[in-house]
């Protein structure tokens, strides 16, 4: 499967530099509203916690824990929404236009805007009623059931994800039989991988970028490709794709990551337990159980999930890297991997060099200019090898 043509003088940077331009500035501006958000999240829920507004609003409620924390959780849910509806319509809306990556009008928008918070509304209502039915009928180990039914309940929706919610924002159709579908039909058999399909996705109806994935588990596993993909890039060039994809089945990348992210909830929750037992009285909360806490179990979560994000996307970019190399040896075509992780980088203006510091902790795929260099590494050691 090797490419005669990769000569190591075709691996090399073709990206636009005005588009790179344009990435520097989009994901800047993103950083800055990400930062805006997570300030209009944390003082409003720290003014609930500190100033007592918190206990006066649910002793209003006079309701049943379980009642009193939904209907609570749906207070501040819809506080949310209406705070940071600003920040989510200029970077969901108007910087995609700004900058040529969307296509979809504001109605359409609206629309995507709604369903994924009616998702998220139902998704937080089970969690929150399960958190606190095991606060109180397990007060010292709440953070331990709680993880356990969290790793399932991520289990389940990963599974379902691919046949019932990507359908919810995005029309999906076979990929028709051709040549595409035999390369990736063979790939998948070289890489051990069982597919339970192929689809499109339609991307192009509200996105110019670009993507691919192998989603789903078990009988729900299905190679997915964007229009935008297909219509764009080279069959090879998809080939290296979906063999990185592929590599995260092949490494059991699933399993690893699950595992993982289990081990960083746990950590998350137990410190959670250990800050909760330590302030809720010295805050003036009746026990763990108290609902007017909500807004401070919420924001140990953020400070903890902040305090834990470098090493999570470092283990992502570690996991990442390794599926480059896979795709390397699979498919034997630094060239054509340079060139869709170019066209990628451009196309879904990414930033091809950001800064150490802000790929150490931002980011948990590698930059465009470190698998540069991996494809590039990967080409000596061919030729050498030759």
């Amino acid at each position: 499967m090797v490419d005669s043509s990769n000569g190591l003088n075709l691996i090399e940077p073709i990206l636009d530099a005005a588009r790179q331009q344009q990435a520097k500035e989009y994901t800047r501006t993103g950083r800055y509203l990400s930062l805006a958000e997570l300030v209009l999240v944390m003082v409003p829920l720290a003014m609930l916690v500190f100033a007592g507004l918190s206990e006066r609003l649910v002793g209003s409620l006079d309701l049943p824990v379980i009642v009193a924390a939904i209907v609570y959780f749906l207070i501040l849910f819809a506080a949310y929404r209406v705070i940071t509806v600003p920040i989510s319509y200029y970077r969901g809306y108007v910087l995609p236009w700004r900058y040529g990556l969307s296509r979809q009008n504001l109605s359409g928008w609206l629309g995507d805007l709604v369903k994924a918070g009616a998702l998220m509304l139902v998704l937080g209502v089970v969690v929150v009623v399960i958190v606190y039915w095991l606060l109180n009928v397990q007060s010292q180990l709440w953070w331990l059931f709680s993880w356990a039914f969290l790793v399932l309940f991520s289990m389940v929706m990963s599974m379902l994800a691919p046949v019932l919610l990507v359908p919810i924002f995005f029309k999906m159709k076979p990929l028709t039989y051709g040549e595409l579908r035999e390369r990736l039909e063979k790939l998948a058999e070289r890489a051990g991988v069982k597919i339970g399909g192929m689809y499109t996705i339609e991307f192009s109806s509200k996105s110019t970028t670009a993507n691919a994935a192998l989603m789903g588990m078990g009988r729900t596993r299905r190679i997915v490709l964007s229009d935008t993909l297909i219509s764009q890039y080279s069959t090879s060039e998809i080939e290296v794709i979906m063999a990185h994809e592929m590599a995260h089945n092949r490494h059991r990348d699933m399993l690893r990551l699950t595992v993982f992210q289990s081990a960083v909830m746990l950590v998350n929750l137990y410190a959670a337990s250990l800050v909760l037992d330590a302030v809720i009285e010295p805050l003036g909360f009746s026990g763990l159980s108290d609902v007017s806490a909500l807004p401070l179990l919420v924001l140990i979560f953020i400070v903890i999930n902040l305090l834990l994000s470098p090493i999570i996307t470092g283990y992502g970019r570690r996991l990442e890297t390794e599926a480059d190399g896979y795709a390397l040896e699979l498919t034997g075509n630094p060239s054509s991997f340079i060139s869709a992780m170019a066209r990628l980088t451009d196309q879904n203006l990414a930033e091809a060099e950001p800064s150490r510091w802000v790929e150490l902790l931002l980011h948990d795929h590698p930059s465009y200019h470190s698998r540069l260099e991996h494809a590039r590494s990967f080409a000596e050691l061919r030729r050498d090898g030759n």
